[in-house]
């Protein structure tokens, strides 16, 4: 495919209607695919109406979204994959590209569940999608073939990073990205109280609070430096910054935080290594 020859044809379906789909979702829609082309399913209605007010057709019936698209998002629970992939299997050909969002389910047992030669991909993106400042990590399966990937690729380059790498970093990049969102926001409100505390009030601690984690990750981000070249930037012999970040080191932060990744990470691999209801393996 050349990216954004297909993007304007291809139809896009999404099984589930989560956060995860949301994402992806809104990611898409600025970019060459119409919402007329794209639809999505779920058993209830309770998450359909903000894909509705995208623009996007929803219904109740996985297999029609299957029938009627190129690129399927399969974007529901782990647990749930097996049961969604023997209710459409019959319906998937070799036209097909398969990205599962689901965390954990190895492109292994995806490909047990999913008629022979199906083109698969395992895609972990992140929250902040919604906003189109997300790291999204995917990895082919046997039969996707590069030109796939450069498709996803061109697919979801408005959803923020995309990045291509071995199947063993997806799980990583679960821990580090997909959990890692809620380490920041903990670390945000942690930062917040401790303005609080000192006597600020909370609206307003909250809002500088936000403001920095954007700005020292835009700053990251933006200048390719070390992030340790960067806090060293900011600390003055004796000033209180390196005051502050003694009180953190005593706290054992860093060691936490590597901690919280690796429990993050392995949880994922946990998952993916559950019996699957219905998998031929």
């Amino acid at each position: 495919y050349e990216p954004g020859e297909m993007d304007s044809q291809l139809k896009i379906g999404f099984i589930g209607a989560g956060n995860m789909a949301f994402g992806i979702a809104k990611g898409l829609l600025p970019g060459k695919v119409p919402p007329a082309n794209v639809k999505v399913s779920a058993p209830s209605s309770r998450n359909l109406e903000r894909f509705q007010e995208l623009g996007v057709a929803v219904t109740h019936s996985n297999v029609e979204v299957v029938s009627g698209s190129d690129v399927v998002f399969v974007a529901v629970k782990p647990h749930l994959v097996p049961l969604v992939l023997a209710e459409t299997s019959q319906h998937i050909t070799d036209r097909h590209v398969i990205v599962s969002v689901a965390a954990g389910v190895t492109l292994a047992t995806l490909e047990g569940l999913l008629p022979e030669n199906t083109t698969v991909i395992r895609l972990m993106p992140n929250l902040p999608c919604v906003v189109q400042e997300g790291a999204l990590l995917f990895a082919r399966g046997t039969h996707a073939k590069p030109e796939d990937g450069a498709l996803l690729r061109s697919l979801l380059h408005r959803c923020g990073l995309v990045e291509e790498g071995p199947e063993a970093w997806v799980d990583i990049h679960t821990g580090l990205s997909g959990s890692g969102v809620a380490f920041v926001y903990l670390f945000a409100e942690a930062l917040a109280e401790g303005a609080v505390k000192m006597g600020m009030p909370s609206a307003l601690a909250q809002s500088i609070a936000s403001q920095t984690v954007l700005g020292a990750g835009t700053l990251l981000r933006d200048s390719g430096k070390h992030p340790a070249q960067l806090r060293s930037e900011v600390c003055t012999p004796g000033g209180t910054t390196i005051h502050g970040l003694h009180a953190l080191e005593r706290g054992g932060v860093r060691a936490s935080i590597m901690s919280a990744v690796e429990a993050a990470t392995t949880r994922a691999q946990e998952l993916g290594q559950k019996p699957a209801a219905g998998s031929r393996k």
